[in-house]
């Protein structure tokens, strides 16, 4: 017979009754369902399928509520919380929240998932016999992914990030396309778990697809140029940069190249919102 797990879906019999719930059994083990986790009211001898877990004195405990993932099952889950020096929970479709070792995340805190980010998962127990959330290998991605074709070459695309590595950012788009974003191809790194959209540039042949996060150039002009005016405005409207400032400088100030930041000013310049003088930029008088 086999051993009760936390983290299965079984089907029990009911052994005993109490003011509080039901002790279940398999003929070997127990697990104890309170009330509160059935809508059933049952009987002695009544079968119930259930879904196991330890509460926090590690008692066996059942829930007649049956999760997104089990230790068989992947879905997608939920961040609720972050815990620093810990990790973050999961909202697995049940009244326990459930964790993601910081020993599977990020080493860097700002790359862990934030509240609202989803991870795919499946449940593992540790050596103590505490559920936690396991996030998917690469094989299993493979196994849900779909082929792209040559025909969604720079088209747009959105997806979760379910991998990082030195070299970049792997996601699974909302079809199921697998993407890497090399780091070269975005202007900050994602965190693991983040909705993320940008365009295909690549389509390999074995169907995964290379994404870049930056946007196409004209895109990036009028991004740009928002981006410079805006912080015009901030200084009442009027900058210490100009064309001929270091590029340094500007990609500090504003995380673009200088051949980025002469295209977006030379827009505003060409909209007649703004003039150079001086090694300064400024608004022009009508705005």
């Amino acid at each position: 017979m086999n051993l009760l797990l936390p983290g299965s879906v079984v089907t029990l019999t009911v052994k005993k009754i109490t003011s509080f719930g039901y002790w279940l059994t398999n003929g070997k083990e127990d697990a104890f369902l309170h009330k509160r986790e059935t809508e059933e009211e049952l009987h002695v001898n009544d079968e119930v399928t259930v879904f196991l877990y330890r509460d926090n004195r590690g008692l066996l405990v059942a829930t007649a509520t049956i999760p997104m993932i089990t230790n068989e099952r992947y879905d997608w889950v939920e961040v609720v919380e972050v815990v620093p020096k810990l990790g973050v929970f999961v909202n697995i479709g049940i009244s326990k929240d459930v964790l993601v070792s910081l020993d599977d995340l990020p080493p860097f805190e700002e790359l862990w998932p934030m509240r609202g980010d989803q991870l795919y998962c499946s449940l593992k127990t540790d050596k103590r016999g505490r559920l936690l959330a396991n996030l998917a290998e690469e094989e299993v991605m493979q196994e849900i992914a779909v082929k792209a074709t040559e025909a969604e070459f720079n088209k747009n695309i959105r997806g979760r990030i379910y991998r990082l590595i030195k070299d970049g950012s792997f996601m699974i788009s909302d079809v199921g396309y697998l993407g890497f974003i090399h780091h070269s191809q975005r202007r900050k790194e994602p965190r693991l778990g983040e909705l993320v959209e940008g365009r295909i540039i690549g389509v390999k042949e074995d169907g995964t697809v290379n994404v870049s996060l930056l946007p196409r150039k004209h895109e990036s002009i009028d991004e740009d140029a928002e981006k410079i005016y805006q912080y015009m405005e901030s200084r009442g409207g009027a900058m210490p940069y100009s064309d001929k400032s270091d590029p340094d400088d500007i990609k500090a100030r504003f995380n673009m190249s200088k051949a980025a930041f002469k295209r977006a000013l030379g827009r505003l310049m060409k909209e007649n919102k703004v003039y150079q003088e001086a090694g300064w930029t400024y608004f022009t008088k009508n705005q």
